[in-house]
Protein backbone atom coordinates (compact mmCIF):
# COMPACT_ATOMS: atom_id res chain seq x y z
CA UNK A 1 0.00 0.00 0.00
CA UNK A 2 1.28 3.48 -0.96
CA UNK A 3 1.60 5.93 1.67
CA UNK A 4 2.22 9.48 1.35
CA UNK A 5 5.67 10.67 2.21
CA UNK A 6 6.01 12.84 5.52
CA UNK A 7 6.30 16.28 4.99
CA UNK A 8 6.64 17.60 8.50
CA UNK A 9 7.41 16.56 12.18
CA UNK A 10 4.81 16.17 14.42
CA UNK A 11 6.67 19.14 16.30
CA UNK A 12 6.39 22.15 13.60
CA UNK A 13 2.77 20.93 13.25
CA UNK A 14 1.68 21.51 16.24
CA UNK A 15 3.28 24.74 15.77
CA UNK A 16 1.37 25.97 12.71
CA UNK A 17 -1.42 24.77 14.42
CA UNK A 18 -1.09 26.43 17.65
CA UNK A 19 -0.18 29.78 15.97
CA UNK A 20 -0.87 32.59 17.30
CA UNK A 21 -4.06 33.90 15.53
CA UNK A 22 -5.32 30.64 14.51
CA UNK A 23 -8.20 28.76 15.79
CA UNK A 24 -6.05 26.13 17.74
CA UNK A 25 -4.24 28.91 19.37
CA UNK A 26 -2.86 27.57 22.96
CA UNK A 27 -1.63 29.76 26.06
CA UNK A 28 -0.81 29.30 29.33
CA UNK A 29 -3.94 29.94 31.48
CA UNK A 30 -4.56 29.24 35.57
CA UNK A 31 -6.95 26.57 36.13
CA UNK A 32 -8.68 25.09 39.10
CA UNK A 33 -5.29 23.17 39.73
CA UNK A 34 -3.72 27.12 40.67
CA UNK A 35 -1.00 26.24 38.27
CA UNK A 36 -0.31 27.71 34.40
CA UNK A 37 -2.02 24.87 32.43
CA UNK A 38 -1.46 24.44 28.38
CA UNK A 39 -4.54 24.99 27.01
CA UNK A 40 -6.78 26.32 23.88
CA UNK A 41 -7.25 29.97 24.33
CA UNK A 42 -10.35 30.21 21.72
CA UNK A 43 -12.27 27.94 23.78
CA UNK A 44 -16.63 28.06 24.04
CA UNK A 45 -17.11 29.96 27.67
CA UNK A 46 -19.22 27.05 28.55
CA UNK A 47 -21.02 23.46 27.71
CA UNK A 48 -23.70 25.52 27.30
CA UNK A 49 -22.48 27.31 24.56
CA UNK A 50 -22.52 24.64 22.39
CA UNK A 51 -26.55 24.30 22.78
CA UNK A 52 -27.13 28.05 22.06
CA UNK A 53 -25.46 28.00 19.12
CA UNK A 54 -27.36 25.47 17.66
CA UNK A 55 -30.22 28.10 16.70
CA UNK A 56 -29.07 28.66 13.27
CA UNK A 57 -29.38 24.94 12.46
CA UNK A 58 -32.63 24.85 13.64
CA UNK A 59 -34.52 23.16 10.37
CA UNK A 60 -31.83 20.34 9.97
CA UNK A 61 -32.75 17.14 11.42
CA UNK A 62 -30.75 16.40 14.71
CA UNK A 63 -32.13 13.40 15.98
CA UNK A 64 -33.22 10.03 14.06
CA UNK A 65 -34.17 6.92 16.18
CA UNK A 66 -35.82 4.27 14.78
CA UNK A 67 -38.63 6.13 12.36
CA UNK A 68 -38.48 9.06 14.72
CA UNK A 69 -37.25 12.18 13.90
CA UNK A 70 -36.23 15.68 15.07
CA UNK A 71 -35.32 18.97 14.05
CA UNK A 72 -33.03 21.01 15.99
CA UNK A 73 -35.52 23.45 16.63
CA UNK A 74 -38.00 20.86 18.04
CA UNK A 75 -35.08 19.38 20.33
CA UNK A 76 -34.65 22.95 21.09
CA UNK A 77 -38.10 23.71 22.30
CA UNK A 78 -37.87 20.23 24.32
CA UNK A 79 -34.75 21.23 25.77
CA UNK A 80 -36.23 24.90 26.98
CA UNK A 81 -39.42 23.24 28.61
CA UNK A 82 -37.23 20.46 30.51
CA UNK A 83 -34.64 22.94 32.32
CA UNK A 84 -38.05 25.76 32.88
CA UNK A 85 -39.36 22.66 34.70
CA UNK A 86 -36.04 21.08 36.62
CA UNK A 87 -35.99 25.09 37.77
CA UNK A 88 -39.04 26.02 38.37
CA UNK A 89 -40.15 22.50 39.62
CA UNK A 90 -37.85 20.53 40.89
CA UNK A 91 -35.62 23.60 41.85
CA UNK A 92 -32.40 22.47 40.27
CA UNK A 93 -29.51 25.07 40.63
CA UNK A 94 -25.82 25.32 39.21
CA UNK A 95 -23.55 22.80 40.85
CA UNK A 96 -26.76 20.18 41.77
CA UNK A 97 -26.69 17.24 39.88
CA UNK A 98 -29.47 15.72 37.52
CA UNK A 99 -28.75 12.18 36.53
CA UNK A 100 -29.54 10.13 33.12
CA UNK A 101 -29.94 6.52 32.95
CA UNK A 102 -31.70 5.03 29.85
CA UNK A 103 -30.39 3.73 26.45
CA UNK A 104 -30.16 5.68 23.86
CA UNK A 105 -33.27 7.45 23.64
CA UNK A 106 -33.48 11.31 22.08
CA UNK A 107 -34.41 11.93 25.45
CA UNK A 108 -31.22 11.17 27.00
CA UNK A 109 -29.89 14.26 25.08
CA UNK A 110 -32.63 16.42 25.58
CA UNK A 111 -31.75 15.59 29.41
CA UNK A 112 -28.28 16.49 28.98
CA UNK A 113 -28.85 20.06 26.99
CA UNK A 114 -31.11 20.81 29.65
CA UNK A 115 -29.33 20.64 32.60
CA UNK A 116 -26.57 22.24 30.94
CA UNK A 117 -27.97 25.53 30.38
CA UNK A 118 -28.90 25.70 33.97
CA UNK A 119 -24.99 25.47 34.83
CA UNK A 120 -26.24 21.92 37.07
CA UNK A 121 -24.18 18.60 36.68
CA UNK A 122 -24.72 15.54 34.41
CA UNK A 123 -24.49 12.29 35.42
CA UNK A 124 -24.64 10.08 33.11
CA UNK A 125 -24.96 6.64 35.03
CA UNK A 126 -24.37 3.67 32.66
CA UNK A 127 -28.16 1.89 32.27
CA UNK A 128 -26.63 -1.58 32.71
CA UNK A 129 -26.06 -1.50 36.12
CA UNK A 130 -27.81 -3.54 38.68
CA UNK A 131 -29.81 -2.74 41.28
CA UNK A 132 -27.45 -2.21 44.14
CA UNK A 133 -24.59 -0.23 41.53
CA UNK A 134 -27.78 1.96 40.28
CA UNK A 135 -28.33 2.94 44.55
CA UNK A 136 -24.51 3.63 44.76
CA UNK A 137 -24.19 5.92 41.87
CA UNK A 138 -27.49 7.55 42.85
CA UNK A 139 -26.48 7.95 46.06
CA UNK A 140 -23.09 8.98 46.09
CA UNK A 141 -23.20 11.91 43.57
CA UNK A 142 -26.15 12.85 45.63
CA UNK A 143 -28.49 13.29 42.42
CA UNK A 144 -31.80 15.29 42.91
CA UNK A 145 -33.30 14.81 40.47
CA UNK A 146 -32.79 11.47 37.82
CA UNK A 147 -34.45 11.03 34.23
CA UNK A 148 -35.06 7.32 33.36
CA UNK A 149 -36.25 4.58 31.11
CA UNK A 150 -38.84 2.18 31.65
CA UNK A 151 -36.63 -0.56 32.42
CA UNK A 152 -34.42 1.59 34.69
CA UNK A 153 -37.61 2.46 36.40
CA UNK A 154 -38.31 -1.47 37.79
CA UNK A 155 -34.75 -1.51 38.48
CA UNK A 156 -34.39 1.21 41.21
CA UNK A 157 -37.99 1.12 42.73
CA UNK A 158 -36.57 -1.02 45.39
CA UNK A 159 -34.47 1.81 47.00
CA UNK A 160 -35.48 4.90 45.27
CA UNK A 161 -37.70 5.79 48.28
CA UNK A 162 -34.51 5.68 50.72
CA UNK A 163 -33.36 8.53 48.65
CA UNK A 164 -34.10 11.86 48.43
CA UNK A 165 -34.75 12.04 44.41
CA UNK A 166 -37.40 13.07 42.26
CA UNK A 167 -37.97 10.70 39.20
CA UNK A 168 -39.21 11.46 35.88
CA UNK A 169 -39.30 8.59 33.41
CA UNK A 170 -39.78 8.06 29.89
CA UNK A 171 -40.50 5.49 26.60
CA UNK A 172 -43.27 3.06 28.78
CA UNK A 173 -46.71 3.07 29.16
CA UNK A 174 -47.04 1.70 33.54
CA UNK A 175 -46.73 4.44 35.85
CA UNK A 176 -44.81 4.17 39.21
CA UNK A 177 -45.95 5.61 42.92
CA UNK A 178 -43.82 9.03 42.71
CA UNK A 179 -42.59 9.03 39.43
CA UNK A 180 -43.38 11.84 36.93
CA UNK A 181 -43.91 11.03 32.86
CA UNK A 182 -41.16 13.31 31.09
CA UNK A 183 -44.02 13.82 28.31
CA UNK A 184 -46.55 15.09 31.10
CA UNK A 185 -43.83 17.08 32.28
CA UNK A 186 -42.70 18.74 28.85
CA UNK A 187 -46.40 19.33 27.83
CA UNK A 188 -46.44 21.37 31.53
CA UNK A 189 -43.68 23.55 30.25
CA UNK A 190 -44.37 23.83 26.69
CA UNK A 191 -43.78 27.47 24.98
CA UNK A 192 -40.96 28.27 27.65
CA UNK A 193 -39.14 30.79 26.51
CA UNK A 194 -35.50 31.54 27.72
CA UNK A 195 -34.01 30.31 31.22
CA UNK A 196 -31.74 31.83 34.22
CA UNK A 197 -28.71 32.82 32.59
CA UNK A 198 -26.45 31.81 35.47
CA UNK A 199 -22.17 32.38 34.93
CA UNK A 200 -20.82 29.31 34.21
CA UNK A 201 -17.02 29.13 34.03
CA UNK A 202 -14.92 26.78 32.37
CA UNK A 203 -13.67 25.22 35.72
CA UNK A 204 -17.28 24.60 37.01
CA UNK A 205 -18.54 21.29 37.94
CA UNK A 206 -20.20 19.96 34.21
CA UNK A 207 -20.18 16.09 34.46
CA UNK A 208 -19.72 13.51 36.86
CA UNK A 209 -19.33 9.86 34.96
CA UNK A 210 -18.74 7.12 36.76
CA UNK A 211 -15.66 4.31 35.41
CA UNK A 212 -16.41 0.87 35.96
CA UNK A 213 -12.78 -0.88 34.60
CA UNK A 214 -13.30 -4.28 33.09
CA UNK A 215 -15.04 -5.80 36.48
CA UNK A 216 -18.68 -3.71 35.07
CA UNK A 217 -18.88 -2.37 38.60
CA UNK A 218 -18.50 1.63 39.19
CA UNK A 219 -16.03 2.06 41.12
CA UNK A 220 -15.78 6.25 41.38
CA UNK A 221 -17.19 9.21 39.43
CA UNK A 222 -14.95 11.22 37.24
CA UNK A 223 -15.41 14.65 38.00
CA UNK A 224 -15.31 16.76 34.32
CA UNK A 225 -15.60 20.75 34.05
CA UNK A 226 -16.60 22.66 31.14
CA UNK A 227 -12.96 23.04 30.24
CA UNK A 228 -12.67 19.43 30.22
CA UNK A 229 -15.39 18.83 28.40
CA UNK A 230 -14.99 21.47 25.48
CA UNK A 231 -11.28 20.55 24.81
CA UNK A 232 -11.71 17.04 23.54
CA UNK A 233 -13.56 18.80 20.15
CA UNK A 234 -10.43 21.28 19.70
CA UNK A 235 -7.89 17.93 20.29
CA UNK A 236 -10.08 15.86 16.96
CA UNK A 237 -10.11 19.38 14.99
CA UNK A 238 -5.92 19.23 15.64
CA UNK A 239 -6.00 15.60 14.94
CA UNK A 240 -7.50 16.25 11.58
CA UNK A 241 -5.75 19.27 10.45
CA UNK A 242 -2.12 17.28 11.64
CA UNK A 243 -2.82 14.07 9.35
CA UNK A 244 -3.45 16.92 6.31
CA UNK A 245 -0.39 18.04 7.01
CA UNK A 246 1.75 15.46 7.48
CA UNK A 247 0.90 13.96 4.11
CA UNK A 248 0.89 16.97 2.07
CA UNK A 249 -2.35 18.23 1.55
CA UNK A 250 -4.53 21.09 2.48
CA UNK A 251 -6.56 21.39 6.06
CA UNK A 252 -9.72 20.44 5.93
CA UNK A 253 -12.31 22.91 5.91
CA UNK A 254 -15.69 22.20 7.07
CA UNK A 255 -18.47 23.32 4.46
CA UNK A 256 -21.19 24.99 6.53
CA UNK A 257 -23.98 24.09 4.38
CA UNK A 258 -23.01 20.46 3.82
CA UNK A 259 -25.16 18.25 7.18
CA UNK A 260 -22.63 15.52 8.28
CA UNK A 261 -24.62 12.12 9.66
CA UNK A 262 -22.92 9.84 12.10
CA UNK A 263 -24.15 6.90 13.33
CA UNK A 264 -24.62 6.61 17.44
CA UNK A 265 -23.33 2.99 18.03
CA UNK A 266 -21.81 3.52 21.71
CA UNK A 267 -23.64 4.02 24.64
CA UNK A 268 -24.08 8.28 25.81
CA UNK A 269 -22.71 7.24 29.12
CA UNK A 270 -19.54 6.33 27.85
CA UNK A 271 -17.22 9.22 27.69
CA UNK A 272 -16.66 8.49 23.84
CA UNK A 273 -20.47 8.80 22.90
CA UNK A 274 -21.12 11.62 25.31
CA UNK A 275 -17.75 13.91 25.21
CA UNK A 276 -16.47 13.04 21.47
CA UNK A 277 -19.20 11.86 19.29
CA UNK A 278 -22.43 14.20 20.79
CA UNK A 279 -20.32 17.43 21.26
CA UNK A 280 -18.77 16.86 17.57
CA UNK A 281 -21.88 16.08 15.76
CA UNK A 282 -23.67 19.21 17.74
CA UNK A 283 -21.14 22.08 17.22
CA UNK A 284 -21.08 21.20 13.40
CA UNK A 285 -24.92 20.97 13.35
CA UNK A 286 -24.81 17.65 12.16
CA UNK A 287 -26.99 14.69 11.85
CA UNK A 288 -26.55 11.88 15.05
CA UNK A 289 -28.38 8.32 14.28
CA UNK A 290 -29.42 6.54 17.50
CA UNK A 291 -28.54 3.22 18.00
CA UNK A 292 -29.73 2.07 21.28
CA UNK A 293 -28.01 -1.10 21.38
CA UNK A 294 -25.78 -2.38 18.86
CA UNK A 295 -26.75 -4.75 15.73
CA UNK A 296 -24.75 -5.35 12.70
CA UNK A 297 -27.40 -6.21 10.55
CA UNK A 298 -29.34 -2.38 11.89
CA UNK A 299 -26.03 -0.67 11.63
CA UNK A 300 -26.06 -1.83 8.03
CA UNK A 301 -29.51 -0.95 7.29
CA UNK A 302 -29.02 2.54 8.77
CA UNK A 303 -26.16 3.36 7.07
CA UNK A 304 -27.60 2.87 3.91
CA UNK A 305 -31.07 4.48 4.83
CA UNK A 306 -29.75 7.80 6.40
CA UNK A 307 -26.30 7.87 4.47
CA UNK A 308 -24.42 7.79 7.47
CA UNK A 309 -20.56 9.69 6.86
CA UNK A 310 -19.12 8.74 10.06
CA UNK A 311 -19.37 5.54 11.90
CA UNK A 312 -17.06 3.16 14.17
CA UNK A 313 -16.99 2.78 17.84
CA UNK A 314 -15.21 -0.13 19.25
CA UNK A 315 -13.04 -2.31 16.94
CA UNK A 316 -15.39 -5.30 17.13
CA UNK A 317 -18.16 -3.21 15.69
CA UNK A 318 -15.66 -2.53 12.45
CA UNK A 319 -14.58 -6.05 12.12
CA UNK A 320 -18.41 -7.21 12.11
CA UNK A 321 -18.91 -4.64 9.57
CA UNK A 322 -15.64 -5.92 6.94
CA UNK A 323 -16.60 -9.78 8.22
CA UNK A 324 -20.55 -9.56 7.58
CA UNK A 325 -21.47 -12.14 4.60
CA UNK A 326 -24.47 -9.72 3.53
CA UNK A 327 -22.05 -6.14 3.37
CA UNK A 328 -21.52 -5.96 -0.38
CA UNK A 329 -25.79 -6.17 -0.31
CA UNK A 330 -25.71 -2.83 1.40
CA UNK A 331 -25.12 0.92 -0.53
CA UNK A 332 -22.32 1.81 2.10
CA UNK A 333 -20.59 4.19 -0.65
CA UNK A 334 -21.88 7.65 2.05
CA UNK A 335 -18.93 6.31 4.23
CA UNK A 336 -16.11 8.84 4.61
CA UNK A 337 -14.94 7.90 8.50
CA UNK A 338 -14.64 4.86 10.79
CA UNK A 339 -12.79 6.01 13.92
CA UNK A 340 -12.83 3.63 16.81
CA UNK A 341 -11.06 2.85 20.05
CA UNK A 342 -11.66 1.72 23.51
CA UNK A 343 -10.01 -2.15 22.79
CA UNK A 344 -6.71 -2.88 20.65
CA UNK A 345 -8.00 -3.10 17.18
CA UNK A 346 -5.28 -5.13 15.80
CA UNK A 347 -2.38 -4.22 13.67
CA UNK A 348 -3.85 -5.39 10.34
CA UNK A 349 -7.43 -3.34 10.98
CA UNK A 350 -6.44 -0.19 8.85
CA UNK A 351 -4.95 -2.20 6.17
CA UNK A 352 -8.23 -4.13 5.72
CA UNK A 353 -10.65 -0.97 6.09
CA UNK A 354 -8.01 0.37 2.90
CA UNK A 355 -8.44 -2.52 1.17
CA UNK A 356 -11.78 -2.89 0.69
CA UNK A 357 -12.43 1.10 1.19
CA UNK A 358 -9.46 3.10 0.32
CA UNK A 359 -11.22 6.82 -0.07
CA UNK A 360 -12.58 5.51 3.98
CA UNK A 361 -10.30 7.26 6.75
CA UNK A 362 -9.62 5.30 9.48
CA UNK A 363 -8.81 6.29 13.05
CA UNK A 364 -7.72 4.96 15.89
CA UNK A 365 -7.59 7.03 19.27
CA UNK A 366 -6.87 6.94 22.81
CA UNK A 367 -8.28 7.86 26.21
CA UNK A 368 -10.30 7.12 28.83
CA UNK A 369 -12.83 8.66 30.96
CA UNK A 370 -10.44 10.13 33.22
CA UNK A 371 -9.27 12.20 30.59
CA UNK A 372 -12.57 13.19 29.01
CA UNK A 373 -12.21 11.00 26.36
CA UNK A 374 -9.38 11.12 23.67
CA UNK A 375 -5.89 12.57 24.07
CA UNK A 376 -3.99 11.22 21.14
CA UNK A 377 -5.56 10.08 17.95
CA UNK A 378 -3.70 8.16 14.81
CA UNK A 379 -5.46 8.64 11.49
CA UNK A 380 -4.23 9.86 7.82
CA UNK A 381 -1.21 7.98 6.25
CA UNK A 382 0.58 7.64 9.61
CA UNK A 383 -2.09 5.30 10.53
CA UNK A 384 -0.21 3.25 7.71
CA UNK A 385 2.58 4.02 9.12
CA UNK A 386 2.19 3.23 12.59
CA UNK A 387 -0.80 0.72 12.88
CA UNK A 388 -0.37 -0.49 16.09
CA UNK A 389 -0.04 3.20 17.55
CA UNK A 390 -2.57 5.30 19.15
CA UNK A 391 -1.18 8.74 17.74
CA UNK A 392 0.81 11.33 19.15
CA UNK A 393 -0.36 13.31 22.17
CA UNK A 394 -2.41 16.22 21.46
CA UNK A 395 -1.25 20.10 21.52
CA UNK A 396 -2.64 20.07 24.69
CA UNK A 397 -1.53 16.70 26.26
CA UNK A 398 1.73 15.82 27.49
CA UNK A 399 2.87 11.81 28.43
CA UNK A 400 5.74 10.18 30.47
CA UNK A 401 6.07 7.08 30.66
CA UNK A 402 7.10 5.77 33.92
CA UNK A 403 9.01 3.15 35.84
CA UNK A 404 5.86 2.01 38.46
CA UNK A 405 8.81 0.57 40.84
CA UNK A 406 10.92 3.63 40.81
CA UNK A 407 8.66 6.48 39.70
CA UNK A 408 11.40 7.84 37.42
CA UNK A 409 10.94 8.35 33.67
CA UNK A 410 11.77 5.88 30.57
CA UNK A 411 13.09 6.28 27.90
CA UNK A 412 12.08 6.03 24.02
CA UNK A 413 11.35 2.61 23.48
CA UNK A 414 10.78 1.34 27.07
CA UNK A 415 7.44 -0.15 28.52
CA UNK A 416 5.99 1.66 31.45
CA UNK A 417 2.74 3.50 33.08
CA UNK A 418 1.47 6.06 31.13
CA UNK A 419 0.83 9.32 32.70
CA UNK A 420 -1.05 11.94 31.30
CA UNK A 421 -1.24 15.94 31.74
CA UNK A 422 -3.61 18.50 29.93
CA UNK A 423 -6.50 20.67 30.42
CA UNK A 424 -8.49 17.78 29.64
CA UNK A 425 -7.46 15.77 32.41
CA UNK A 426 -10.91 15.55 35.12
CA UNK A 427 -10.78 17.43 38.52
CA UNK A 428 -10.39 14.22 40.41
CA UNK A 429 -12.94 11.72 41.60
CA UNK A 430 -16.34 13.19 43.12
CA UNK A 431 -16.69 12.32 47.07
CA UNK A 432 -13.23 10.09 47.25
CA UNK A 433 -10.35 12.44 48.34
CA UNK A 434 -8.13 8.94 48.57
CA UNK A 435 -8.26 7.51 45.54
CA UNK A 436 -7.77 11.48 43.98
CA UNK A 437 -4.74 11.34 45.78
CA UNK A 438 -3.56 8.38 44.65
CA UNK A 439 -4.34 8.62 41.12
CA UNK A 440 -3.38 12.63 40.28
CA UNK A 441 -0.62 14.30 41.14
CA UNK A 442 -0.74 17.65 42.57
CA UNK A 443 1.53 20.46 43.35
CA UNK A 444 3.92 23.01 41.52
CA UNK A 445 4.68 21.84 38.17
CA UNK A 446 2.80 18.91 38.09
CA UNK A 447 -0.82 17.79 38.26
CA UNK A 448 -0.32 14.19 36.12
CA UNK A 449 -3.30 11.36 35.81
CA UNK A 450 -2.00 7.85 36.28
CA UNK A 451 -3.53 6.20 33.91
CA UNK A 452 -3.38 2.69 34.95
CA UNK A 453 -2.60 1.51 31.48
CA UNK A 454 1.26 0.03 30.23
CA UNK A 455 2.74 1.89 27.33
CA UNK A 456 5.92 3.33 25.59
CA UNK A 457 6.45 5.81 23.47
CA UNK A 458 8.66 5.78 20.18
CA UNK A 459 11.40 8.47 18.81
CA UNK A 460 8.79 10.23 16.69
CA UNK A 461 6.44 10.83 20.09
CA UNK A 462 3.98 8.32 19.00
CA UNK A 463 2.06 6.04 21.88
CA UNK A 464 1.72 2.64 21.87
CA UNK A 465 -0.41 1.20 24.48
CA UNK A 466 0.47 -2.14 25.55
CA UNK A 467 -1.55 -3.59 28.33
CA UNK A 468 -3.27 -2.60 31.71
CA UNK A 469 -0.99 -2.65 34.46
CA UNK A 470 -3.54 -5.13 35.93
CA UNK A 471 -3.97 -7.48 32.74
CA UNK A 472 0.02 -7.97 32.46
CA UNK A 473 0.70 -11.43 32.79
CA UNK A 474 4.09 -12.47 34.94
CA UNK A 475 4.85 -15.65 34.28
CA UNK A 476 8.46 -16.80 36.52
CA UNK A 477 9.53 -13.05 36.41
CA UNK A 478 9.08 -12.43 32.89
CA UNK A 479 6.45 -9.56 31.56
CA UNK A 480 4.31 -10.75 29.08
CA UNK A 481 1.52 -7.98 27.84
CA UNK A 482 -1.81 -9.12 26.70
CA UNK A 483 -2.31 -7.13 23.85
CA UNK A 484 0.63 -8.19 22.14
CA UNK A 485 -0.79 -11.83 22.58
CA UNK A 486 -4.52 -10.61 21.41
CA UNK A 487 -2.78 -8.86 18.26
CA UNK A 488 -0.81 -11.80 17.22
CA UNK A 489 -3.90 -13.95 17.63
CA UNK A 490 -5.63 -11.21 15.72
CA UNK A 491 -2.86 -11.31 12.73
CA UNK A 492 -3.96 -14.73 11.73
CA UNK A 493 -6.75 -13.49 9.61
CA UNK A 494 -10.28 -11.79 9.89
CA UNK A 495 -12.28 -14.97 11.02
CA UNK A 496 -10.84 -14.05 14.49
CA UNK A 497 -13.44 -12.02 15.38
CA UNK A 498 -12.36 -11.17 19.24
CA UNK A 499 -8.93 -11.94 21.34
CA UNK A 500 -8.59 -12.45 25.41
CA UNK A 501 -5.75 -13.02 26.82
CA UNK A 502 -4.91 -13.69 30.47
CA UNK A 503 -3.09 -15.47 33.49
CA UNK A 504 -4.18 -18.12 34.89
CA UNK A 505 -2.51 -19.99 38.44
CA UNK A 506 0.25 -21.79 38.20
CA UNK A 507 2.30 -23.21 41.63
CA UNK A 508 5.66 -22.37 40.45
CA UNK A 509 5.73 -19.65 37.98
CA UNK A 510 3.13 -17.73 39.58
CA UNK A 511 1.13 -17.37 36.25
CA UNK A 512 0.45 -18.75 32.88
CA UNK A 513 -0.62 -17.45 29.92
CA UNK A 514 -4.50 -18.56 28.28
CA UNK A 515 -6.07 -17.36 25.93
CA UNK A 516 -10.18 -17.35 24.45
CA UNK A 517 -10.65 -16.41 21.04
CA UNK A 518 -13.63 -16.09 18.90
CA UNK A 519 -14.03 -17.26 15.47
CA UNK A 520 -16.46 -16.18 12.83
CA UNK A 521 -19.21 -18.97 13.12
CA UNK A 522 -19.09 -19.07 8.78
CA UNK A 523 -15.65 -20.22 8.60
CA UNK A 524 -15.28 -22.32 12.12
CA UNK A 525 -14.49 -25.30 10.54
CA UNK A 526 -11.91 -23.77 8.86
CA UNK A 527 -9.86 -22.82 12.15
CA UNK A 528 -7.81 -25.17 14.55
CA UNK A 529 -6.09 -24.65 17.83
CA UNK A 530 -3.10 -26.01 16.16
CA UNK A 531 -3.32 -23.25 13.42
CA UNK A 532 -3.77 -20.86 15.52
CA UNK A 533 -0.50 -21.47 18.03
CA UNK A 534 1.63 -22.31 14.99
CA UNK A 535 0.76 -18.63 13.89
CA UNK A 536 1.61 -17.31 17.20
CA UNK A 537 4.55 -18.90 17.68
CA UNK A 538 6.25 -17.42 14.52
CA UNK A 539 5.45 -14.05 16.17
CA UNK A 540 6.24 -14.52 19.42
CA UNK A 541 8.82 -16.02 21.85
CA UNK A 542 8.11 -19.33 23.31
CA UNK A 543 7.32 -18.35 26.85
CA UNK A 544 4.81 -16.13 25.94
CA UNK A 545 3.00 -19.13 23.99
CA UNK A 546 -0.88 -19.90 25.41
CA UNK A 547 -0.87 -23.22 27.65
CA UNK A 548 -4.09 -22.74 27.56
CA UNK A 549 -6.09 -22.27 24.36
CA UNK A 550 -10.31 -21.76 24.03
CA UNK A 551 -11.78 -21.29 20.37
CA UNK A 552 -15.63 -20.06 20.39
CA UNK A 553 -17.73 -18.74 18.36
CA UNK A 554 -19.63 -16.91 20.72
CA UNK A 555 -18.56 -12.83 21.07
CA UNK A 556 -16.95 -12.83 24.53
CA UNK A 557 -18.78 -10.67 27.11
CA UNK A 558 -18.45 -7.17 27.13
CA UNK A 559 -19.12 -3.99 29.31
CA UNK A 560 -20.67 -0.71 27.93
CA UNK A 561 -17.41 0.71 27.43
CA UNK A 562 -16.79 -2.04 24.52
CA UNK A 563 -13.82 -3.61 26.83
CA UNK A 564 -13.42 -7.67 27.13
CA UNK A 565 -14.60 -8.45 30.56
CA UNK A 566 -11.89 -10.85 31.54
CA UNK A 567 -12.38 -11.12 35.18
CA UNK A 568 -14.97 -13.50 34.59
CA UNK A 569 -13.19 -15.42 31.92
CA UNK A 570 -10.32 -16.13 33.99
CA UNK A 571 -12.22 -17.44 36.56
CA UNK A 572 -14.17 -19.77 34.28
CA UNK A 573 -11.23 -20.48 32.78
CA UNK A 574 -8.78 -21.33 35.75
CA UNK A 575 -11.22 -24.12 36.73
CA UNK A 576 -11.30 -25.53 33.57
CA UNK A 577 -7.60 -25.77 32.97
CA UNK A 578 -7.34 -27.42 36.82
CA UNK A 579 -10.38 -29.75 35.97
CA UNK A 580 -8.20 -31.22 32.62
CA UNK A 581 -5.01 -31.31 34.41
CA UNK A 582 -6.63 -33.59 37.22
CA UNK A 583 -7.85 -35.65 34.00
CA UNK A 584 -4.73 -35.90 32.76
CA UNK A 585 -3.06 -37.08 35.90
CA UNK A 586 -6.22 -39.36 36.64
CA UNK A 587 -5.57 -40.77 32.95
CA UNK A 588 -1.95 -41.35 33.50
CA UNK A 589 -2.33 -42.79 37.02
CA UNK A 590 -4.81 -45.41 35.07
CA UNK A 591 -2.52 -45.60 32.28
CA UNK A 592 0.50 -46.96 35.46
CA UNK A 593 -2.42 -49.29 36.34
Amino acid sequence: MAVAPEILSNQEINKIITAPGSPLETHYEVTHLGIPMLTYKRMFPNVRTVWERTKAYADRTYLVFEDERYTYGQVREKVQALANSLYNEFGVRKGDRVAVIMRNYPEWIITFWATQLLGAVSVPINAWLTTPELEYCLSDSGTKVAIIDGERAEKITPFINSLSVAVIVTRTDKSWPGMLGLADVLARNAGAKGYVDVEIGLDDNATILYTSGTTGKPKVGALGSHRNFLVNEMNRQAAAIRAALRSGMPVPVPNPNVQSCTLLSVPLFHATGLVSILQECTVNGGKLVLMYKWDIEKSLKLIQREKVNRAGGVPTMVHQILDHPDRDNYDLSSLQGLSYGGAPPGADLVARIKRKWPAVGASNGYGLTETSAGISANTGPDYVRKPDSCGPPSPVNFVRIVDVTTGKDLPSGEIGELWIRGPNVVKGYWNKPEATKEAFLEGPNLSWFRSGDLAEVDKDGWIYIRDRFKDMIIRGGENIYSAELEDAAYSFGPVIIDAAAFGIPHPVLGEEVAMVVTVSPSKASEVSKSNILNHMRKRLAPFKIPVYLEVRTEMLERNANGKIIKKDLKVEVSKRWEAEKLQQQGSGLQAKL
